[in-house]
């Protein structure tokens, strides 16, 4: 499916009809909860993903302007394809990405698929067995507001920190310790171990090489669980800041906001992975991401300077200009992730004061 199909055709049925399910139930959490969000989970690759998700999203930023909302999103792997069009879907969605959400935390299915086969020591990776470990990070980052713990952060504080500027609000993220729950008995990992590990390229979510020299982190949010005491964790992080591969943008000294909630992560009876004592989650912003916007944007540049398959977006009601307007504003994108990387102002985020 295209995301014209989804977008179009189902703005005056199905997406209505969601809407009108979704915004009475929305409205009711925001008058019963002090904290109130909407969390957004698809794909972009995908006509439904993207096309469908992003009216939802519309419309939730039009009934809803000032509630935060937070999509998780699953963009295209660099080697893994599941549909033709899928650049043209992933540069519309990111598109209204870029308008209708606060935080976008990214993946792709390859990451998550490698972490699998290497820690958990799964053969052939199932959906669930992808979706248990984005579950991890979901349920650490709400953590907070089913959990006391020392050094809580909310949502609303976890997102003033990570977003130097509104269109600057793609993550990665990664967790550690993953582990199959064959090797759990046999291994004891330290939060310097843990933390260490929550910065290794290889255990991101989504194909992007954070390191330094040639990108650069803008701020970074690691929340802990389980058996973790404050003094272990500010030495951890205080050996990150000396290695040569983590590396900040030179307009941010801190860089760093932890977390602690003392209730441990868990996992679903039987799963491949096992239960540690203590772990973190890794939300990054990083300049890196840039890296997988390039990538989408290649694949999307070949089929467009041909027009191939762009009938079919045309023939459910969609104008060709869109394709060239989306395609601009995500070239902006990745001209504000080097600005920010070479220590500019991006365009259009400034003011005086």
């Amino acid at each position: 499916m295209c995301w014209t199909r989804s977008a179009v055709l189902l703005t005056s049925a199905l997406a209505s009809r969601d809407c009108e399910q979704i915004c009475p139930l929305f409205n009711a959490l925001v008058f019963s909860t002090l904290v109130s969000f909407s969390f957004v989970y698809h794909a972009v690759g995908g006509g439904t993903g993207s096309g469908h998700a992003c009216l939802l999203l519309e419309r939730l930023a039009q009934d809803y302007p000032k509630k935060p909302k937070l999509a998780f999103s699953i963009y295209p792997a660099p080697m893994v394809s599941t549909a033709v069009v899928e650049p043209y879907n992933a540069v519309l969605a990111t598109h209204g990405l870029l308008e209708y959400t606060d935080v976008d935390f990214m993946y792709d299915n390859e990451a998550i698929y490698d972490i699998c086969k290497r820690n958990l020591d799964v053969g052939s990776p199932s959906y669930t067995n992808l979706n248990r470990l984005i579950a991890q990070v979901v349920s650490t980052l709400t953590a907070s507001l089913r959990f006391e713990g020392d050094l809580n952060v909310d949502l609303n504080e976890f997102q003033v920190n990570l977003v130097p500027y509104p269109r600057i609000h793609f993550m990665m993220q990664s967790f550690a310790p993953v582990l199959s729950a064959g090797k759990s008995s046999k291994e004891q990992h330290t939060t310097a171990q843990i933390t260490s590990a929550a910065f290794e390229p290889a255990n991101f979510m989504v194909k992007a090489d954070p390191r330094g020299p040639d990108h650069r982190y803008m701020s970074v949010c690691l929340l802990y669980r389980g058996d973790v005491v404050v003094k272990d964790m500010n030495s951890a992080v205080a050996t990150i800041k000396t290695k040569s591969t983590v590396q900040f943008v030179s307009w941010n000294p801190t860089g760093f906001k932890q977390g602690i909630n003392h209730c441990k992560s868990s996992v679903p009876k039987g799963a491949d992975m096992a239960e540690p004592a203590r772990s973190v989650l890794n939300i990054c912003n990083n300049t890196a991401i840039a890296t997988v916007f390039q990538t989408i944007d290649y694949k999307f540049d070949l089929m467009y300077a041909k027009r191939a398959f762009v009938h079919w977006y045309v023939g459910e009601g969609m104008e060709e200009g869109e394709f060239s307007e989306a395609r601009e504003d995500v070239a902006a994108l990745e001209k504000d992730y080097e600005e920010v990387s070479g220590d500019a102002e991006p365009s259009g985020a400034g003011g005086e004061y």
